[in-house]
């Protein structure tokens, strides 16, 4: 960063999808800034330290892969479908290692692509409508489910920063 200039504002402060209902346009911003805080704080992470598993905690990259997958799942609930068995599987191989930058980053990115366009097909109109989660068919509504997309990502954003600043503090 130079600090000559002041950092650009977060997405939401730049008076963006203007086009969008306040719901889903708060997380399309939320996801927006999870792509920008992974790139400046993880993007130069070499594949070592993505996989570096400092004090036994999770890799920086199961928390970008759990990211991008969990987004699919979440929205799949939000659609009011129960997830599939290619979702399923892919669970267990979240903390698989190794993992490539090029393809970390590659996945996130699709994914959150993918992400904003099942977000802008929402009906905004039906946000207190009934959803259910899990196997146990846990209830929320589509709007608690857009509300948790980007919590969940932002939690997971933050402990990719912090891992990462853990390995990059161990490098010399």
């Amino acid at each position: 960063m130079d600090p000559s200039h002041p950092p650009e504002p977060e997405p939401w402060l730049r008076g963006t999808l203007t086009d969008v209902p306040a719901i889903p346009r708060a997380v399309l911003h939320a996801l927006e800034l999870a792509k920008e805080d992974l790139l400046h704080w993880c993007g130069a992470l070499t594949d070592a330290e993505l996989n570096a598993r400092p004090a036994g905690i999770a890799p920086v990259a199961f928390q970008v892969r759990h990211i991008a997958r969990s987004l699919d799942r979440l929205l799949t609930y939000a659609e009011g479908n129960q997830l599939s068995s290619d979702q399923l599987a892919q669970i267990k191989a979240e903390l698989d290692l190794p993992a490539k930058r090029e393809e970390l980053f590659a996945e996130l990115d699709g994914a959150l692509r993918k992400s904003a366009e099942r977000i802008r097909a929402l009906d905004v109109t039906r946000l207190n409508e009934p959803r259910a989660v899990g196997k146990k068919k846990l209830p929320t509504t589509l709007g608690g489910l857009l509300v948790h997309v980007a919590d969940h990502t932002q939690r997971h954003v933050g402990q990719a920063i912090t891992t990462s600043k853990i390995v990059s503090a161990q490098r010399g």
